[in-house]
């Protein structure tokens, strides 16, 4: 008859829950099994159930330190380990419970280099429920991490309860995840179970400015009506990322940046002229170009909002409501013909920026057949004359050439042609005539 199995020789790790509030949530016998350990390790001293356990050492120099949360959790695991390896046996502490959402104890479960034991705790998800007078289960909520939401809750239709929030910027990314038919509200629950909770309901616009997020926050979303948009929230991450770790990313500011915005759109220009969109040639350049064009904007929102001047949700938000308002025609009862359209467009942009003349709009960089190009349009419509076409051979100083210029740019808008397209385009035939002969010549 075979004997009992031999102990593993493994070392082990007891991971032990003090649950989501106070050491009054923590159980009799998750106190005994930490009291117990020969050594003992905190994922936190920043949670209201460490006091006990201040003086056992704890992993809060990763957090400072570390690149990313999951640098972050490869560091714990890695000393947990090792330290179980010296002792034979440690206790490693978790806020709530560490069956959810503790992304180091599901590595250090499947690490073959030791034995888990788990000693459950009440989590954060039970006072959730009290408070929100919700059965999850009858209801159907998904549990998903702040960090990831773009990408775990993909595709999710119902309520979800994002936990992890511990910064306005995770609040913004939540605005951001969704492409159309975003939540009308949210419900923001503030350290649980504590004498200072705060459950408040606050309108999805105002999610990431109406509470001051901390390590204990966690919000409701009642109902998604579409689902997320992963890639979006996944690219802003990345940039948030770059900026972080990459030592040039770090140095750029604004200003800085200017040449490269400029560059990417002269690029994206380019590659709109190069697309053809009957054969589709081109399509791949023009995508590429769009996808730098956008990591420039996404990377001033992203510098922004380490100073909390904007994020790009505000950016997002900003142009979506100018937008709206801007077209009466389609989102009011304004009419609808093209000289109502531009001039109520005009109309409002004035009223916008409490400018005293449509001309304070246009930039005086702009390249100058497109400068012409705007102030033709502004003079248009004021009534001014339009200057008319002169002989090319009678232009002899500089301001009858400039004059002769302005009056070509108006030849061409009365006939719905973009100067600067039309110049653009006989300047490359000369380039590709002159290449062909320079190509003959040394042939």
């Amino acid at each position: 008859m075979a004997g009992p199995a031999p102990r593993s020789a493994r070392p082990r790790i007891a991971v032990v829950g003090l649950g989501p509030a106070g050491p009054d949530l923590t159980t009799v016998g998750a106190a005994a099994r930490l009291a117990a350990a020969p050594v003992r390790f905190l994922r936190t001293h920043r949670h209201p159930a460490a006091g006990p356990w201040s003086a056992d050492p704890s992993f809060d120099h990763h957090y400072e330190s570390a690149a990313t949360f999951d640098d972050v959790y490869a560091s714990i695991v890695e000393d947990l380990v090792a330290a179980a390896a010296r002792h034979g046996e440690v206790a490693y502490a978790v806020p709530g419970s560490p069956h959810v959402l503790e992304r180091a104890v599901a590595a250090l479960l499947v690490d073959e280099r030791i034995e888990v034991e788990l000693v459950p705790g009440m989590s954060f998800l039970d006072l959730a429920w009290a408070h929100l007078g919700v059965d999850p289960v009858e209801a159907g909520v998904r549990l998903v991490d702040g960090h990831r939401f773009a990408i775990d809750a993909a595709g999710a239709t119902g309520p979800l309860l994002v936990a992890h929030c511990h910064a306005n910027h995770v609040l913004s990314d939540l605005k951001l995840a969704f492409e159309d038919d975003e939540p009308e509200s949210a419900v923001v629950l503030q350290r649980l179970g504590l004498p200072d909770q705060h459950v408040v309901e606050v309108a999805w616009a105002d999610l990431d400015r109406a509470v001051e997020a901390d390590h204990l926050t966690s919000v409701f979303i009642p109902a998604v009506g579409t689902p997320v948009a992963a890639e979006l929230v996944r690219f802003t991450e990345l940039v948030r990322t770059l900026r972080e770790q990459c030592p040039w990313d770090r140095e750029q500011t604004h200003a800085s940046l200017t040449r490269y915005v400029v560059e990417e759109t002269y690029e994206v220009v380019e590659a709109i002229g190069a697309y053809d969109p009957e054969t589709g040639d081109g399509v791949e350049h023009l995508e590429e170009e769009l996808g730098d064009l956008l990591f420039q904007v996404v990377f001033h929102a992203t510098i922004a909002a380490e100073s909390g001047a904007f994020t790009l949700a505000d950016v997002a938000r900003g142009i979506h409501d100018k937008l709206h308002r801007r077209h009466p025609h389609v989102f009011g009862d304004a009419a609808d013909d093209h000289g109502s359209i531009t001039r109520t467009w005009e109309e409002i942009k004035r009223a916008e920026k409490g400018r005293g003349s449509v001309m304070e709009g246009i930039p005086k960089a702009l390249p100058s057949l497109l400068y012409a190009h705007k102030v033709l349009s502004k003079a248009e419509r004021l009534g001014a004359p339009v200057p008319a076409p002169a002989d090319p051979a009678a232009v002899h100083p500089d301001g009858e050439l400039g004059a002769a210029l302005l009056a070509l740019v108006a030849h061409a808008r009365a006939r719905g042609i973009d100067a600067e397209a039309a110049l653009r385009a006989a300047t490359d035939r000369l380039r590709d005539a002159a290449m062909e002969l320079e190509a003959a010549d040394e042939g």
